[in-house]
């Protein structure tokens, strides 16, 4: 048998060891590190210089600072504004090409949600598991001329709509299902709802988005009642009614019409793919939390709040994850309505 080497030996041979290891394993760590940050990546609805940009442009150029960044392991974040205000070009983007690593994320708009909620056949996005990380929840109030007309007083309540697939739809059918007799007076785009009100050619509008209560003051408007979820008043308007409080009908319809108010409700959502790693929706959550703060101000001087993605779950699952058999209850009666062909 061979003795062993001596003491000192033996420490020579494992420093030449450990050497070599630490010399083999050094510069992949090193090329590891000298790897540049690639950047992260914000899909937003258009148009440029709209909500839905401004928005995001607050949140992109917070989570670009130096220390931010850094945390979140990219190098800045960037925008890469899709489509029109209603979001379904950007949602169907980032659904069909985006991968789970925690890079790419959607700002998710209330108008994608009702896309997907009537069966346009525009969205043919998939939202099942969603992550999200924050989102802007607004006010949406119907509000009239006048008060609240009473459902036996006989008369047409006219309602400014856009068409079958706008949020102002959930308002006629709201009204419906309060027995009074609403009829639509379609193709008016909110601004223009909005004109006709004061003019007096509608009776009713609904108000959604930021802005809403200067904008209620300055229509001189009644509010009617609010888009909330059931049984809960919006804290900006507690003495106004949530539309549940007043409608009633079959429970699948007003389950729809819950799920629409969500969407009409919802203004962005920040929202990572399904599967991303958990780690990474750390990191961007905790990042955008301190932007929240920050943000809070701006958004309340607007008429809404800022959630965490905690609290955005919710209205997220309300907006995108109805019933199915509320979601067919609302597209047969946009159809009876409408003539709403849904895909």
């Amino acid at each position: 048998m061979t003795p062993p080497p001596p003491p000192a030996a033996r420490r020579r041979v494992l420093r030449a060891t450990a050497a070599g290891l630490a010399a083999g394993a050094l510069p992949a760590f090193a090329a590891r590190a000298a790897l540049p940050l690639s950047p992260a990546t914000l899909l937003v609805p258009g148009p440029d210089d709209g909500a839905h940009e401004r928005w995001s442009a607050r949140l992109a150029a917070f989570l670009s600072r130096g220390a931010t960044a850094a945390a979140m392991a990219v190098a800045r974040v960037e925008r890469k504004v899709l489509g029109g205000p209603d979001g379904v070009t950007a949602a169907n983007r980032f659904s069909a090409l985006v991968e789970p690593d925690g890079r790419t994320s959607l700002v998710l708009s209330g108008g994608a949600a009702q896309a997907r909620l009537v069966g346009d056949p525009r969205a043919r996005f998939d939202a099942a598991g969603w992550l999200p990380v924050c989102a802007a929840e607004g006010l949406a109030v119907v509000a009239g001329r006048v008060p609240l007309p009473a459902a036996s007083g006989g008369g047409v309540v006219r309602v400014a709509v856009w068409g079958a697939g706008s949020p102002a739809a959930t308002a006629l059918c709201g009204l419906g299902m309060m027995g009074l007799h609403a009829v639509p007076v379609t193709g008016l785009a909110p601004l223009q709802a909005e004109a006709a009100l004061m003019e007096g050619s509608v009776d009713v509008v609904l108000l959604h988005g930021p802005d809403v209560p200067a904008r209620l003051s300055a229509l001189d408007a009644q509010p009617w009642f609010t888009l909330d979820a059931a049984g809960a008043r919006d804290a900006a308007l507690p003495d106004v009614p949530c539309m549940s409080e007043l409608a009633s009908g079959p429970t699948v319809l007003r389950a729809a019409v819950q799920a629409a108010a969500a969407a009409a409700r919802l203004h962005a959502a920040l929202v990572l793919p399904a599967l991303t790693p958990a780690e990474r929706v750390a990191s961007w959550r905790a990042a955008v939390a301190r932007w929240s703060e920050e943000e809070a101000r701006v958004a309340a001087a607007a008429g809404m709040r800022v959630l965490t993605g905690a609290e955005a779950a919710p209205l997220l699952s309300a907006a995108l994850a109805p019933p199915t058999e509320a979601a067919l209850a609302y597209r047969d009666w946009l159809q009876q309505r409408f003539n709403w062909r849904a895909s």
